[in-house]
C-alpha cells in the first residue's frame, strides 16, 4: 500500500499507449457512453449524477492536494488552482452542481479541449499505474471532459458563437493575471512565462514568447472544432424548414 502513494514510486513509469493508458482512455469513453441513456431520466436521477460526478471531481482534487502536503511537495510555484485544468475541476463541479450556463461555456471548450490533450499526453513520469498519481490525474481530467459533455448531451446545454468570443476573451484576461502571478512568485502556471523544463509539444514550437501566439491558434482551433457539431446542427435544422 506505500508504494501505491510514494513519492519516489519503485514500480513501472508510465507508457504512452501502453496497456494501462489505452485502458484508461476507454474507460473514459465508456463513461460518457454510458451516461447518455439517461438522457430522458429523470430529474431526480439527472440530479444524483450530477452531484455523483461533482463530489468526485472535489473529492479527488482534495485527495491530490492532502498527497503533497504530506509528501512535503507542495509548493505555491505548482499546487496553486492556477493551471487551466485545476481551475475547471473546481468551477466544473459548481457547474454541475448549480447547472451555471456561464461555466458551461469555459467547461465545455476550454475543458473537454484542455483535458483531452491531458489525457492523450499525460505528464506523469514516474507514476506508472497503479500508482495514486495515475488514477488521480485520469479521474480529474477524465470527469472534466465527461462534465463538459454531460451538460451537452444529457442536459440539453449547447454553446454558441457568442460563447467562443466569451470564452477567448475571458481566457485572454486570465493569461494576463496569471502571467505576472507567475512573475511575482517565480512559478509557470499555464506555461505562459516559459516552456517547461520537461519535455512537451511546446518544444516543436518557436521560443517564448512566440510558442504563444501558436498557443492561441491552436486555442482557437480547438473551439471550432467543438463548436463544428453545433455548426451541422444549425445547418440541418435550417435546411429542413427551408
Amino acid at each position: 500500500m506505500g508504494q501505491f502513494f510514494a513519492v519516489d514510486y519503485p514500480g513501472p513509469a508510465f507508457q504512452f499507449f501502453g496497456p494501462a493508458h489505452i485502458i484508461a482512455l476507454a474507460a473514459i469513453v465508456l463513461l460518457n457512453l454510458y451516461l447518455i441513456r439517461f438522457k430522458n431520466a429523470s430529474d431526480k436521477t439527472k440530479h444524483n449524477i450530477r452531484w455523483t460526478l461533482a463530489l468526485i471531481l472535489w473529492g479527488n482534487e482534495v485527495a491530490w492536494h492532502l498527497w503533497h502536503i504530506l509528501t512535503g511537495t507542495w509548493t505555491i510555484q505548482t499546487m496553486l488552482p492556477l493551471h487551466l485544468c485545476s481551475v475547471l475541476v473546481w468551477t466544473g463541479a459548481l457547474m454541475l452542481v448549480t447547472k451555471n450556463y456561464s461555466i458551461y461555456e469555459f467547461s465545455y471548450f476550454l475543458g473537454i479541449g484542455g483535458a483531452f490533450q491531458a489525457v492523450m499526453t499525460p505528464d506523469l513520469g514516474i507514476y506508472g499505474f497503479p500508482h495514486f498519481r495515475f488514477f488521480q490525474t485520469f479521474i480529474s481530467h477524465g470527469l472534466i471532459i465527461t462534465s463538459g459533455i454531460y451538460m451537452t448531451v444529457v442536459e440539453g446545454f449547447r454553446p454558441t458563437w457568442k460563447s467562443i468570443l466569451r470564452v477567448a476573451l475571458w481566457m485572454n484576461i486570465y493569461v494576463v493575471i496569471v502571467y505576472f502571478i507567475n512573475s511575482a512568485i517565480g512559478s509557470n502556471y499555464l506555461m505562459i512565462n516559459a516552456k517547461p523544463d520537461t519535455p512537451s509539444l511546446l518544444d516543436l514550437l518557436p521560443p517564448w514568447p512566440i510558442y504563444i501566439i501558436y498557443m492561441e491558434l491552436i486555442g482557437v482551433a480547438t473551439c471550432l472544432l467543438l463548436y463544428t457539431p453545433f455548426i451541422v446542427k444549425d445547418w440541418r435544422a435550417k435546411h429542413a424548414t427551408a
